[in-house]
């Protein structure tokens, strides 16, 4: 249905795309898997309208098709999940939901006719999401599915899914799998770019790995497998980690968090974490996880209870206090939370470290170019340079450097949120190798993941999350997907 011949695609100091050439088959789900920066989602975004090629052609059912823009994508059929969410905060979701296409009546809005279109584009996916609700107030999970909705709502013949899991909580990602087996069956064609190969291999039908910009193979998923993919990745065979700091007594308590409570979104949330431990949090979409994180980090102006570092309390709704006490926290929203887009990868690295980096209020460059450039190595950043624009990069190098900049802070507490969201395999690696590295190190560390094999392998306890309280914490001799689910679902036993 879909032919790429020899796409080409630069950006300033970048070779994102050299002459790719594949083939995808009408009404199947085609796995697009690499590296961050192997060209991935450029590739997609060419294919909807978002970029054009430099050079190459993009046939479908053998006609030549060059879409300009978005729009000319869907009058094509094409439509596009996004990795990184594009929606206007400030409008409803039945507003966002309709903004290509409002229903209109007498030159007016018809603001009845466009909330009954949202609600169908919504009931197709079945997600409950209130559509007068401003996108703002949503989590990033019911963010996505509403750029699901949306995509599904063009009446698309193929759809490009970037990374559409990466914010889904375990029964929303079940959810997804059971609408795209659905699509198939319509007859629907499907690219679907993930890091997550047990995703891929339950699935797709064929996969087609690129490194570097340049294809590596595409293959029937029945004719490979997860090792040989990684390897096409990577063009290294993958080590396997085995983390340092579960063979360590941690410290002495470190963190103390007790009766934190907000209204609305959590409430008693009381626990600790010793220096030299991972703590994990496990929950559904909604628990108060990320909200409960937020607080700890003073940026609730609700919060009420206590938080204490190495047994000093803290004043609560402070920021520089939390700082002040060595805690960071890398949120999960990267672009509106955890990064300044027009800023440098410089610039951002060393944001949280510039106390360290000025001298009579003047920031010294070179000292904070050799610590940006100290963690864009540490953690393999693919850019030109560290000099170059942040919002250039692709969505896993932008988390690195969202990471690097509480690492150059040197942070005694530091709190993850969804740490290795939109990472490849071989980047989600290092991250895991890093954390644990910090741990062995003294640091202590909580770590919020939707993925529970992430959870499950990074910490030495996990507390599970539910409706706003802490309902459960499960040892590691307990480390079982199917205790986390139970206790996350509010299931006995």
């Amino acid at each position: 249905m879909i032919k790429f011949q020899n796409i080409t695609k630069r950006f300033p100091g970048v070779l994102a795309l050299d002459g790719v050439s594949f083939e995808i088959a009408g009404g199947s789900c085609h796995a697009l898997i690499g590296e961050n920066g192997a060209g991935k989602s450029t590739l997609g975004k060419i294919l909807a309208g978002v970029y054009t090629a430099d050079d190459g052609a993009i046939l479908l059912e053998d006609k030549l098709i060059a879409p300009a823009n978005p729009l000319q994508a869907r009058h094509l059929g094409i439509a596009m999940v996004h990795q990184e969410l594009a929606f206007c905060p400030n409008l409803t979701v039945a507003e966002n939901l309709c903004l290509g296409d409002l229903p209109r009546r007498g030159g007016f809005v018809d603001r009845a006719k466009m909330r009954d279109k949202a609600r169908a584009m919504l009931a197709e996916i079945e997600a409950d999401i209130d559509i007068n609700a401003p996108i703002s107030t949503l989590s990033t999970g019911h963010e996505q599915l509403v750029q699901i909705a949306a995509a599904i709502g063009t009446g698309a013949r193929i759809i490009v899914m970037d990374e559409p899991t990466s914010s889904l909580s375990a029964g929303e990602t079940e959810h997804l799998f059971q609408l795209i087996a659905k699509l198939k069956q319509r007859g629907l064609t499907l690219i679907y770019v993930s890091h997550r190969m047990e995703e891929l291999f339950l699935l797709c039908d064929h996969i087609t790995v690129l490194r570097d910009g340049r294809h590596v193979a595409t293959e029937r998923i029945a004719d490979t497998n997860p090792e040989r993919v990684v390897q096409q990745m990577v063009g290294r065979a993958m080590k396997q980690y085995t983390s340092g700091h579960l063979q360590r007594e941690p410290g002495g308590e470190a963190l103390r968090v007790a009766n934190l409570s907000s209204p609305g979104k959590f409430s008693d949330i009381t626990f600790s974490v010793r220096a030299g431990e991972i703590v994990g949090f496990a929950g559904l979409v909604g628990a108060g996880r990320s909200e409960m994180a937020q607080a700890i980090f003073g940026l609730d102006p609700a919060a009420t209870g206590s938080v204490s570092v190495q047994e000093k309390e803290l004043p609560l709704r402070s920021i520089k206090a939390a700082l002040r006490a060595g805690i960071g926290l890398l949120p999960e929203d990267r672009k509106r939370l955890g990064l300044v887009l027009s800023m440098k990868c410089r610039e951002n690295t060393s944001l949280a470290a510039l106390n360290k980096l000025t001298r009579a209020g003047f920031v010294q460059m070179r000292r904070e170019a050799r610590l940006a450039q100290t963690y864009g190595d540490r953690l393999r950043v693919k850019t030109p340079s560290m000099e170059a624009a942040i919002a250039g990069l692709s969505g896993g190098n932008q988390q690195k450097i969202a990471l690097a900049k509480w690492l150059a802070r040197e942070c005694d507490v530091l709190i993850v949120d969804e740490p290795t969201r939109g990472v490849d395999v071989g980047a989600k690696a290092e991250i895991h190798e890093l954390l644990d590295e910090l741990a062995c190190e003294g640091k202590a560390i909580i770590v919020i993941s939707s993925e529970l094999p992430e959870v499950m392998n990074l910490s030495r306890r996990i507390l599970v999350m539910r409706e706003g309280r802490i309902v459960r914490e499960i040892p590691r001799a307990e480390f079982f997907e199917e205790n986390l689910m139970r206790a996350m679902a509010g299931m006995a036993g």
